[in-house]
């Protein structure tokens, strides 16, 4: 199947992939006199009278804002938010479809950071939570940041911390499988934008200590000049102070990590890292590296981004358990140790006796995954003093 071609097609037949759904009947006159005026108005003055009652009284209990300012859609860069449109309603189906969450696509037409945060934040009382979408980096640490110091329901740039929770979840696993131990591991992250940072931070939480970030200038190495997070990166890895390429940091690593750009990485720079080593290229659609070569340079376990290829790393797997978990004990944000626990809880699907290098992670649509991680996420809330049920 082509599928750029289908889904072109399939999209002019569906004009929209979401759609509201009324979940009251509107048949006569005490219907009406129910579910709008005159009786409408004291649920209304209860929310006057108790904020907390807008979580119970209305959908915004379940209610997700999908947003983004349409600069950097799916791989395709800045091509504006009405463009973008397509993938957050794409986005809007998946949090239906694997978590039962409502959510509902926001494109805005800004690219100031203060005018994209102060209009979020005035529409944040309709909604449960927020998930940031395809906004360009440095941007779009901004952004949350300042979305997180305002807003008093979860914050979540998915392109970040949904992607780092399921890596953190394969390397977990691949770790194991290859016996090596996450404080011991040297790990090599290739691309500095959003992505690659939060995979960096959520590592370094889950245990990684020996860690090498690359752009497309070389190693990350306090001092140069880079942007304000990047800069925070080089101060708390590469201790070693190594500078040099890729190819440089890949030597003797135990994991490459990449979400950059296709075919950058070849066979020799596979051959020089550890023996067993693991390769995560998920540069999408075309990763760092083919898997088949990079199992032929003497990689022992490889993930990719993609659906057609063993051990897919995919947000799907993060995004909508991690939400329901977050919305079910009403949470005000969704902080590290809610991002731990996704981790461990996705990797923990994988039974010891189950895994295998072609088996580190479950399969996208195992059933099990919305509830285990929304479990986890739901307990780390609590313990971590964020939740408010």
């Amino acid at each position: 199947m082509n599928y750029m071609e289908e889904s072109l097609r399939l999209h002019g037949e569906w004009q929209g992939k979401i759609e509201v759904v009324s979940r009251v009947p509107v048949k006569n006159k005490d219907d009406l006199s129910v579910a709008y005026t005159p009786g409408v108005a004291q649920p209304c003055l209860e929310i006057q009278k108790d904020y907390n009652k807008s979580f119970t009284l209305t959908r915004r209990h379940n209610l997700v804002a999908v947003i983004t300012d349409g600069t950097a859609v799916l791989g395709l860069g800045d091509i504006g938010p009405e463009a973008g449109m397509p993938v957050m309603e794409g986005k809007c189906a998946l949090f239906k479809a694997f978590g039962d969450v409502d959510a509902f696509p926001i494109c805005i037409r800004s690219k100031d950071v203060d005018e994209i945060v102060r209009t979020i934040y005035l529409i944040s009382g309709s909604f449960g939570g927020i998930n940031l979408e395809d906004i360009a980096a440095p941007r779009c640490f901004e952004i949350e940041r300042k979305l997180k110091e305002l807003c008093d329901i979860p914050v979540f740039h998915d392109d970040q911390h949904g992607t780092a929770v399921v890596v953190g979840a394969a390397l977990i696993n691949a770790l194991r499988v290859v016996n090596k131990d996450i404080g011991e591991a040297k790990v090599v992250i290739n691309g500095a934008g959003s992505a690659g940072i939060a995979i960096g931070k959520h590592l370094m939480n889950l245990g990684v200590k020996h860690l090498k970030m690359v752009d497309r200038f070389g190693i990350l190495c306090e001092g140069e000049q880079m942007n304000p997070a990047q800069e925070e990166m080089a101060k708390i890895t590469n201790p070693e102070k190594q500078s040099g390429k890729l190819a440089d940091a890949m030597k003797g690593a135990d994991v490459f990590i990449g979400v950059s750009a296709p075919h950058i990485v070849s066979k020799e720079m596979v051959q020089s890292m550890a023996k067993d080593a693991i390769v995560f290229p998920m540069a999408n659609p075309t990763p760092e590296i083919e898997p088949d070569e990079a199992l032929a340079a003497g990689a022992a376990v490889v993930g990719t981004g993609r659906s057609d290829h063993p051990n897919q790393i995919n947000n799907v797997m993060c995004f909508p358990g991690l939400f329901r978990g977050a919305l079910d004990v009403r949470a005000r944000d969704i902080n590290e140790e809610m991002k731990q626990a996704a981790s461990h809880a996705l990797a923990d699907l994988v039974a010891p006796e189950e895994l295998t290098t072609q088996y580190i992670l479950p399969k996208a649509f195992d059933k099990r995954i919305g509830p285990a991680v929304a479990a986890a996420v739901a307990k780390a809330a609590r313990d971590s003093g964020v939740a408010r049920l």
